[in-house]
C-alpha cells in the first residue's frame, strides 16, 4: 500500500487573547487502499482535522506531506490544484447546486481538470452515475432525488477527477439506516480499489466497514 498521506502537526486558535489548543503532537498516516474511520465527540476537531487534510486549512504548525508534496510549502494556486486532482470531497449536506441536474452538479468538478475533454464531461459523468445506480436519475434535480439518492450524486461529483484520496465528513448523518449501509458499502468498494477513504463519522456503523478506526480525543489520535 502506498502511503498518501502523512501528518505531525500541531493546531490551536486564539480566542479572547487566550490560546485554545486543538492538536498537540498530532502524528497520522493514511495508505491507498484503506478504509479509515475518525471518531470522537462533538467539538473534538473531526472537522478541522478534514479541513487540513482537505487543503482547506494551512493554518497549523508542522509538516503535512499529501503524496509526498510538503504542502505547506506550496502556493495558494498549487493547493488549489493539488487539491482538485487528489481529494474528493463528501459532506453530510450534500451541497449539491439545486439548479443543476445529477449529471450536471458531477460535471461542475471537471471544469476547472484541464486533463479531461469538454467532450468527455458528461460521458464520465453518466458512467459514474450509472454504476452508483442512478441511471434513471441522471436528469433529475436534487429536489428530485430523495436523500439518498443525493448523497449518491455527492459521491459520483467526489469521484468526478478520478481523486486517489475520499474524505467523508458525516456523509450519513443525515440517511435513515438503510441509505446509510448503501452509502458506507459504496465507501468499502471504493477503498477496495484502491482509494483512500477516510469518514469522519458519529455512527457507530462505520466500525463494521473500517479497516482501521482512530479516535479524537484532547487533541491526539487514539487507535
Amino acid at each position: 500500500m502506498k502511503e498518501v498521506i502523512n501528518l505531525n502537526i500541531e493546531k490551536s486558535y486564539i480566542l479572547k487573547h487566550k490560546i485554545i489548543p486543538v492538536f498537540k503532537d498530532l502524528k497520522l498516516s493514511f495508505e491507498s487502499g484503506k478504509f479509515y474511520a475518525i471518531m470522537g465527540h462533538s467539538g473534538c476537531g473531526k472537522s478541522t482535522l478534514i479541513n487540513i487534510m482537505g487543503l482547506l486549512d494551512n493554518e497549523f504548525k508542522g509538516e503535512y506531506f499529501l503524496n509526498e508534496k510538503n504542502v505547506s510549502k506550496l502556493s495558494n494556486k498549487e493547493l488549489a490544484n493539488l487539491r482538485n486532482k487528489e481529494i474528493g470531497f463528501i459532506f453530510q449536506e450534500f451541497l449539491l447546486d439545486k439548479y443543476l441536474k445529477a449529471y450536471e452538479n458531477v460535471i461542475f468538478p471537471m471544469l476547472v481538470n484541464k486533463d479531461i475533454l469538454p467532450k468527455e464531461r458528461k460521458k464520465r459523468a453518466l458512467e459514474l452515475l450509472n454504476m452508483l445506480g442512478l441511471e434513471d436519475r441522471v436528469n433529475h434535480f436534487p429536489k428530485e432525488l430523495s436523500g439518498g439518492e443525493q448523497q449518491r450524486v455527492a459521491i459520483a461529483r467526489a469521484l468526478a477527477n478520478n481523486p486517489n484520496i475520499i474524505l467523508a465528513d458525516e456523509p450519513t448523518g443525515d440517511l435513515d439506516e438503510e441509505n446509510e449501509t448503501k452509502i458506507f458499502n459504496i465507501l468499502k468498494e471504493l477503498s477496495k480499489k484502491g482509494k483512500c477513504v477516510i469518514v469522519v463519522s458519529h455512527s457507530n456503523e462505520v466500525k463494521k466497514y473500517a479497516d482501521i478506526v482512530y479516535k479524537l480525543q484532547d487533541g491526539k489520535i487514539m487507535e
